[in-house]
């Protein structure tokens, strides 16, 4: 195969033989090769620009950062990068917060060999290795996130008069409402929203489909 098929590897596992059983397999391939096997989360962090890999096999209980902690810092230094957890329990809750916090998919320290090529072919081709009911917990968080903001049907309607590009004035007329009391209503907005003007307000609100 042409060198450029070959995908970089980087395993954090803290377990030495499990992580020395996951090089020799992963390197037995002729399109994936290991340029990093560490055993915790801050060697492979401090080392993550020079080994330069795509794809990460990482373990989610580590000394130290843990891999949930772990998959944010890499991702957020390689956004592309492909992070495939190693558990012992798959439908744990750090499965889950590893998920949402970037990683692709996992594994589970009983693999076969076979398994582990099967998942870093799947990942490399746009798929992501996890069971049918994390994979539903995961789509479900995502569902309920905008709901997490709970704004009054007074603050939404003020927030959607703003947003139709009326004034304070013409909001008090239309709501029968002082304009102080609108200014009292924005200041809630603004504490739930986490913003700090009006046109902040707006954009937020559009973005968490609250109007």
């Amino acid at each position: 195969m042409h060198s450029l098929d070959i995908y970089k590897v980087v395993v954090i596992e803290d377990n030495i033989p499990l992580a020395k059983g996951f090089e020799e397999v992963i390197n037995n391939t002729q399109n994936f090769q290991v340029v990093g096997n560490y055993h915790n989360c801050e060697d492979a962090i401090k080392n993550l620009k020079y080994d330069n890999a795509q794809i990460y096999l990482v373990d989610i209980e580590l000394p130290g950062i843990n891999g949930v902690e772990g998959t944010k810092q890499i991702k957020s230094t390689f956004p592309n990068s492909h992070i495939i957890m190693i558990t012992v329990y798959e439908n744990s809750q750090m499965v889950f917060d590893a998920l949402c916090a970037g990683a692709t998919g996992y594994l589970t320290k009983n693999v076969s060999p076979h398994d582990i090529v099967d998942a870093l072919n799947e990942v490399i081709s746009g798929g992501a290795p996890m069971s049918i009911k994390i994979a539903k917990m995961v789509v479900g968080s995502f569902q309920k996130k905008p709901s997490k903001i709970e704004l009054s049907n007074r603050e939404i309607e003020v927030l959607t008069l703003l947003s139709e590009g009326n004034s304070y004035d013409s909001i008090a007329e239309k709501l029968f409402i002082s304009k102080n009391t609108i200014k009292f209503h924005l200041k809630n907005i603004y504490i739930k929203l986490q913003v700090n003007s009006n046109i902040e307000a707006v954009q937020k609100a559009n973005k968490e489909n609250l109007i």
